[in-house]
């Protein structure tokens, strides 16, 4: 019989405290999530990182000093595989951008049901992305013109987007790891950018994915 999974280990972070409470009231019943601490800055939350990286990070977008957009770029920076998932009421396209911008897997409102959380939590530690449905509907707005991609770069671009390694795309595309890096060198000259948070942020402003 194989070993139970681990939980999943999180940190909220929000600066006000009604609202961590009500988080941890939620979530610390659910089975298979372990709510292992609480921050009430951006700067508290990134001690804790320090001390003890968790898995998820469920970060408020309008903190004081430093707001959830700065964190999750200095957890991008510092702690690469601590994934940040947003939690916020400001349904506002240049926030989602930033905070994709900035390396956040997902931007999910404070208004949103338990389940959908608990769906965006699951999403984005299995590696992939979450946003809610009106997210999503703001993000996918037409953006700015983008260079002319070929077929396969456009394949290419979608699964980088989503975090899929050089090697698993070669898979998926049946190529091989060589011709991989040659698309992804032609993104990056065409497009400027080479993370799969910049391709993302690419993806969504031109409804290339729906998430």
């Amino acid at each position: 019989m194989s070993a139970p999974a681990a939980a999943i280990r999180l940190v909220i972070v929000d600066d006000h405290s009604l609202v961590r409470d009500g988080l941890r009231a939620r979530l610390s019943v659910v089975a298979g999530l372990q709510v292992i601490g609480e921050a009430a800055s951006g700067a508290e939350a990134l001690r804790l990182a320090d001390a003890d990286p968790p898995d998820l990070m469920l970060v408020d977008v309008g903190m004081r000093g430093m707001n959830g957009i700065e964190l999750a770029t200095a957890l991008r920076e510092r702690h690469p595989k601590v994934r940040v998932l947003m939690l916020s009421m400001y349904d506002n396209r240049e926030y989602v951008l930033s905070a994709v911008r900035a390396g956040a897997r997902g931007y999910v409102l404070k208004e949103s049901p338990t389940e959908e959380i608990l769906a965006a939590i699951s999403a984005v530690c299995a590696g992939g992305n979450y946003f809610s449905a009106q997210v999503s509907n703001l993000v996918m707005q037409p953006g700015a013109a983008v260079p002319q991609l070929t077929a396969r770069e456009h394949e290419v671009l979608l699964l980088l987007a989503h975090g899929q390694s050089n090697k698993v795309v070669a898979k998926r595309l049946d190529i091989s790891v060589r011709t991989v890096e040659t698309h992804r060198l032609s993104l990056r000259r065409k497009l400027g950018v080479d993370s799969a948070s910049e391709l993302l942020k690419i993806a969504l402003a031109n409804g290339w994915t729906t998430l």
